[in-house]
């Protein structure tokens, strides 16, 4: 492994493509079909299978191989807006699960080499190998007006090019993402601990050190819910001085009760929070309980239903690593990493919580807390997988909270 800042040897890699001058020179035509009936037209990649879904725009630069593994993405297409996609491959360490969850994946420009030294592999072999439909050679500028316009719209990937209305009649069939729970498809089966920290880099100096932080002293036992769990939160929470324990999404609130934490966190995770009612009774009962909860994302909204709110479908949701929120709080504004199709009513809260973030985009819910209760949630990823880190003092108010209670 060479260290950042020194020249790489032998990193230019081609990812399997065919070797063409250009990329699409050497791919199978393929479309992308949505269900108001646009067809664009492109080059395949990644698996020859088709890929049907929601589809959403991600405003991210860097982070595609964060995005394609965040199980967030269970049963949406991603289309990302930076231009050129895959020129610094894939690594081990970037994984936020096991495999990659999204249905498809849209670029306007797959790069036709790897050059990283960090880089093990290719955007094109990971898909390929995990069943996921990628197409290139898309206006994706097009394809986002389109969804901002029009809003959510179901979408396929196909290489069946000679039949388009056949494509968009496969989009019109696949189902709506509303009133589905893909959480019991994307959590773990048994629990689990998580030892592993944040990631730093090579040491200098140290060529045969642990590229994790070192690990501090566990104070705070910590029971994580798994709704779709990335591993940059578990290594945050772990950074933080929890002893993390996760936790299956159908865990009942008795079973986590049983394990005596100090706190407890509701994780991000992909569908409609109306439909997972197991989690939401189990959420409201643990706010009874008087224990420290943070929630994000689908782990948000799940605690606004616990505690008598509602939820609803945004347009076009919100996607990728430049959102800006501001803490109203501290009057501070952080830019943050999202990935969400739902949100917070902010009037079925009122009188059950006291609104702490707002979007400056679009003015929705994007954090709260109760007004008694060691309870608090953020709409976006506090942990920056991918994205800045301007918001991952949550992790320290949540801490807080823990000690807080231990004091009392």
């Amino acid at each position: 492994m060479t260290p950042p800042g020194e020249p790489s040897k032998s990193t230019s890699k081609t990812d399997g493509l065919p070797p063409a001058s250009s990329v699409t020179g050497g791919l199978p035509p393929a479309l992308l079909a949505m269900e108001d009936g646009t067809i664009y037209r492109g080059f395949g990649f990644g698996a020859e299978a088709d890929g049907a879904g929601e589809i959403v725009f991600n405003t991210a630069i860097t982070g595609y191989q964060e995005v394609i593994t965040d199980p967030s993405y269970r049963g949406q297409i991603v289309t990302m807006t930076a231009p050129e996609i895959g020129n610094v491959g894939i690594n081990p360490v970037d994984f936020e699960s096991a495999r990659p969850w999204c249905a498809g994946f849209v670029v306007r420009d797959l790069s036709p080499s790897v050059s990283s030294w960090r880089a093990s592999g290719g955007l094109h072999a990971l898909l390929r190998d995990h069943g996921v439909a990628g197409i290139t050679g898309i206006d994706t500028r097009a394809v986002t007006r389109r969804i901002r316009l029009s809003g959510a719209q179901r979408a396929v990937i196909s290489r069946d090019v000679a039949d388009p209305s056949a494509a968009v009649a496969k989009a019109r069939a696949h189902p709506s993402l509303e009133g589905r729970d893909l959480v019991r498809e994307v959590t773990t089966d048994k629990a689990y601990s998580w030892t592993e920290t944040v990631w730093t880099g090579p040491r200098p100096g140290d060529p045969a050190g642990s590229p994790f932080a070192d690990a501090p002293e566990s104070r705070h036992r910590v029971v994580a819910y798994d709704f779709g769990m990335k591993r940059g939160i578990l290594r945050r929470l772990r950074s933080s001085g929890c002893e993390v324990t996760v936790v299956p999404a159908q865990t009942a609130a008795k079973e986590v009760l049983r394990l005596k934490p100090d706190g407890v966190f509701l994780s991000n995770g992909p569908g409609d929070p109306a439909a997972v009612g197991y989690a939401v009774e189990a959420a409201r009962e643990l706010c009874a309980a008087k224990l420290p909860i943070f929630g994000i994302c689908l782990g948000h909204q799940i605690l606004g239903l616990a505690l008598g709110g509602k939820t609803y479908k945004l347009k076009f949701g919100h996607h990728g690593a430049n959102h800006p929120v501001m803490d109203l709080g501290t009057q501070r504004v952080e830019i943050t990493s999202q990935n969400h199709g739902f949100a917070v009513d902010v009037d079925s809260m009122e009188g059950r919580a006291v609104l702490s973030h707002v979007s400056l985009n679009d003015r929705t819910v994007e954090g709260m807390r109760h007004g008694t209760l060691p309870v608090f949630s953020v709409q976006y990823h506090p942990e920056a997988s991918p994205g800045p880190n301007d918001a991952s003092y949550l992790f320290d108010r949540f801490r807080a909270l823990m000690e807080e209670r231990r004091k009392s």
